[in-house]
């Protein structure tokens, strides 16, 4: 447990968003921001997504330990890895995602490597093909993920060969297909 708790610290810390008032009154836009009150709306946004996003992980982290199961999309059943993913998602901010992992790559937004925050998706290729595998990303160069028969839902380094060099991409749910649904 502590070491759960340190772990979610230690992503909540990482993931915080760095927020700067406008640098000079007489920088006209920082200015203009300021004045409107948007500088304080961006950051409530901000603020939202990072919640969502630790939601999303914390969230990911209670299943540690479920089977794995072909074809599982339930706690119940055990779990693949995209429904693994697809059942994250909807019970913690209640998107749906697609079933399969080659069409959840193909409905989020590509994003770099560099720019992995908790909550993206990482995918492999781990059958010889583009996109067989996905996990979520939980920081600090980790991923949570349903990974193969007779395994379980556990965390894992990207960094280690295996998956370093399966490494196919990295995603991001738009934060607009979350604008309407509710946590």
């Amino acid at each position: 447990m502590r070491f759960l708790v340190t772990f979610i610290t230690t992503i909540a810390l990482a993931s915080a968003p760095a927020m700067a008032e406008p640098a000079a009154a007489g920088d006209d836009m920082g200015g203009f921001l300021a004045e409107k009150g948007l500088i304080a709306k961006i950051g409530d946004v901000s603020t939202q997504v990072q919640t969502k996003a630790s939601d999303l992980v914390i969230g990911a982290m209670g299943f540690l330990g479920v089977p794995y199961r072909f074809g599982g999309t339930s706690i119940e059943t055990g779990f693949d890895c995209s429904g693994f993913v697809k059942a994250i998602y909807e019970q913690t901010i209640g998107l749906a995602l697609p079933r399969n992992a080659a069409q959840q790559a193909a409905a989020t937004q590509t994003i770099k490597k560099s720019e992995l925050r908790p909550g993206d998706l990482v995918f492999f290729n781990t059958m010889r093909k583009a996109f067989s595998h996905v996990g979520i990303y939980v920081g600090n160069g980790k991923f949570i993920h349903s990974p193969k028969p007779g395994a379980e839902v556990r965390v894992e380094d990207m960094g280690v060969a295996y998956w370093a060099r399966r490494f196919d991409g990295a995603r991001r749910v738009p934060v607009e297909a979350n604008a309407g649904t509710s946590p």
